[in-house]
């Protein structure tokens, strides 16, 4: 073997090496997490605890969908933990400039009497933009995580349209309705009505 053939052998040894070196390692679960650490995030965040599943019937339609709580990571079985009760869920974006106006209106309006719970559904932007939206904007308000891609679980269950932001109201009986009029609140008469309209 001449020399030349010796180097070129070891080069491509090397490489072979460096290429494997560089790949991506199947069993290794935090390359499959998106988002890092979330705990500085959620922490400033300071989100209210997301519901927890009752005894009531679950949400027909949300039924066997599961999310993460964007406030602790914890899974949320969404159709058990909104069944039994009247809710306003609200899907959103951080992206979304409609979503960033009408948040802290849904902020106010849950902190009213008489208004039913509300939880966000965080969608289409990674969860640390999320939080970081929610702690600028001072709302504290439960949400759940349906992922960054174009769809997620809740979003399929939901129907929900392209455009942001999308409310639907699900009702003691454990109907979803969807809010159509205003597409976007502005202040917490525009929900209360709303929310009464869909009852």
């Amino acid at each position: 073997m001449t020399r030349v053939t010796k180097f070129a052998l070891a080069a491509a040894v090397l490489a072979v090496a460096l290429i494997v070196a560089l790949l991506p390692r199947g069993g290794d679960d935090t390359a499959a997490k998106p988002s890092g650490d979330l705990a500085p995030a959620r922490s400033a965040a300071a989100l209210q605890p997301c519901p927890a599943p009752g005894a009531a019937q679950p949400v027909k339609q949300l039924e066997g969908v599961t999310a993460d709580c964007l406030g602790d990571g914890a899974s949320v079985d969404v159709g058990r933990a909104l069944g039994g009760a009247p809710a306003l869920v609200n899907v959103w974006a951080s992206w979304c400039e409609p979503c960033r106006t009408e948040l802290p209106v849904l902020q106010e309006y849950a902190k009213q009497p008489g208004a039913v719970r509300v939880l966000g559904v965080q969608v289409q932007s990674p969860a640390k933009d999320g939080l970081d939206l929610l702690a600028k904007l001072g709302v504290h308000l439960p949400s759940v995580y349906d992922g960054n891609g174009q769809s997620g679980p809740v979003r399929t269950a939901l129907k929900v349209p392209s455009s942001l932001p999308a409310s639907y109201l699900v009702t003691a009986a454990g109907e979803v309705r969807f809010i159509a009029n205003p597409r976007s609140f502005v202040n917490t008469d525009q929900v209360r009505a709303a929310v009464e309209g869909a009852s």
